[in-house]
């Protein structure tokens, strides 16, 4: 069974089509979707809208999915004081998306296990043990064992840090983090999602990079009403997350 894994959309409609087409053209036949769909991207609405259409997509909860259903605009102080930027787009998210669409991240489920073809899949958005935990490129192996310790899956398939990479643990667990569709934040800005063929009890995992209109997300971005949305909007041109 060939299957698509994507992460951390935040609202980019141009490189999730862009992503669509190539799963479709791959055949595969089911999606994971491992969250953060909406927050300082181009159109949210779209996206919580077009992710919530896919019924046969199997979709958790991000922390960003979970900030914009829950967070109150009181509440935001904190984040203003460490990531300005990032802090108004949330209060701007928390304005701009209704209640019904607030309710479906709510609702979505913070993490997944299930097998396919005799393997454990362990689908969270950041690590098994926190949503905003990061998995990044070049850690430690022991670190990574760590974090994955409370997870019994031969596969646990992560996002949140918007860099992909892959790690094979000492107990024969895989950690795959998939990247991000919408906002990468690596030296490549293509958007980058997860093929995984299971097949007889084995799998392979392939990392693809796929080029978009990322002149129109950007220039769709800036409509937004929230102050500092220019560097946001920069970022999808030339990835750097410094004074966000």
């Amino acid at each position: 069974m060939k299957v698509a894994i994507i992460s951390d959309l935040h609202g980019n409609m141009q490189a999730l089509e862009k992503v669509c087409e190539d799963i479709k053209n791959n055949k595969c036949e089911k999606v994971f979707c491992l969250g953060d769909l909406a927050m300082a991207g181009p159109q949210p609405r779209a996206m919580v809208d077009f992710v919530r259409s896919k019924s046969d997509w199997t979709v958790i909860q991000g922390n960003t999915d979970k900030m914009i259903a829950e967070m109150k605009p009181e509440d935001i102080s904190v984040l203003k004081d460490n990531a300005p930027v990032m802090a108004n787009a949330l209060l701007e998210e928390l304005m701009y998306i209704e209640d019904e669409r607030k309710k479906y991240l709510r609702n979505l489920p913070p993490e997944l296990k299930f097998e396919i073809e005799g393997v454990k899949i362990h689908l969270v958005h950041g690590s098994p043990r926190k949503n905003n935990e990061n998995i990044f490129p070049d850690m430690p192996l022991a670190e990574v064992e760590e974090i994955v310790s409370c997870s019994d899956a031969d596969v646990i398939f992560c996002g949140h840090t918007h860099m992909p990479c892959g790690y094979q643990t000492s107990r024969r667990q895989t950690v795959v983090n998939a990247g991000s569709v919408g906002r990468p934040m690596t030296q490549d800005a293509k958007a980058c999602y997860v093929i995984a063929n299971f097949e007889n009890g084995g799998f392979s995992i392939e990392h693809r990079l796929l080029d978009y209109d990322r002149e129109l997300a950007c220039n769709i971005l800036m409509h937004r009403n929230f102050e500092g949305k220019e560097k946001i909007a920069q970022m999808l041109i030339k990835p750097d997350a410094r004074h966000i």
